[in-house]
């Protein structure tokens, strides 16, 4: 069935960006193994997450040389492109901070090679499969994560680890991790702002407990086997006050 989907809700996208940083720092100081291995999410509100972390009082409890950085997903387009994932982060996070990373080669459908580092990299297993410490996603209005949309093939994706997902609705092909690999990550927070999200979030929270295969809403497909998953919302997007 997966994880049990928990639910934090903040006063808005900062005050949320703010407690994933104070978790997110907690967790590396407490560290009993490296790499700490975390797959990031391209957006507006991890990008806050990022300029926080490289800022005081983040900056210096961090143990940054023993984190290590993959992506979630990634835009068919160069590393500077105004539009990639990699290009925002880079920006925002790895420019500032020592921690090794690794970019998706999506503008050259590059999958073999990031599914390799993914097992040369990550060495724990589950089911076979490379176990991310902390996987950080985003939720589109439409309800996807990472780059699996509504309708596109990589929802039914059981056995690769990275695909190349063609988006008709956005005239696009992407990078992205599956759900097996999502699904196998020992943590999964998802960071959903914007009162824009409201319907589907509210949509989502009422099938939670049964999403349907395969879900009417792709980030409903993210339930981890064994690790934790908790979404971070803000009152817009929960259409609740923060607890």
């Amino acid at each position: 069935m997966g994880a049990r989907l928990e639910t934090k809700v903040f006063e808005d996208a900062d005050a949320l960006a703010t407690a994933v940083a104070d978790e997110f720092t907690a967790l590396t100081e407490g560290l009993t193994h490296a790499p700490f291995t975390v797959a990031l999410s391209g957006g507006s509100t991890p990008k806050k997450l990022y300029e926080l972390l490289v800022n005081e009082p983040y900056r210096d409890r961090v143990r940054w040389k023993d984190v290590e950085f993959f992506f979630g997903d990634e835009r068919s387009v160069p590393p500077d492109h105004p539009d990639s994932n990699y290009g925002m982060a880079k920006r925002a996070l790895l420019d500032h901070v020592p921690s090794k990373a690794h970019r998706m080669a999506a503008e050259q459908d590059d999958v073999k090679t990031y599914a390799r580092l993914l097992s040369e990299r990550i060495t724990e297993r589950r089911d076979g499969i490379p176990v991310f410490d902390l996987v950080l996603l985003g939720m589109g209005d439409d309800g996807h994560t990472a780059s699996l949309f509504p309708g596109t093939a990589a929802l039914a994706e059981g056995r690769r680890w990275v695909v190349m997902n063609d988006v008709p609705q956005l005239h696009t092909r992407r990078m992205t991790l599956t759900y097996p690999v999502l699904n196998a990550a020992d943590r999964v927070w998802a960071l959903i702002a914007g009162a824009g999200k409201r319907a589907v979030v509210a949509e989502c929270l009422a099938k939670a407990a049964d999403p349907g295969d395969p879900p009417a809403r792709p980030i409903l497909g993210v339930r981890p086997t064994a690790g934790e998953l908790v979404w971070f919302l803000d009152a817009a997007a929960a259409g609740s006050p923060a607890s």
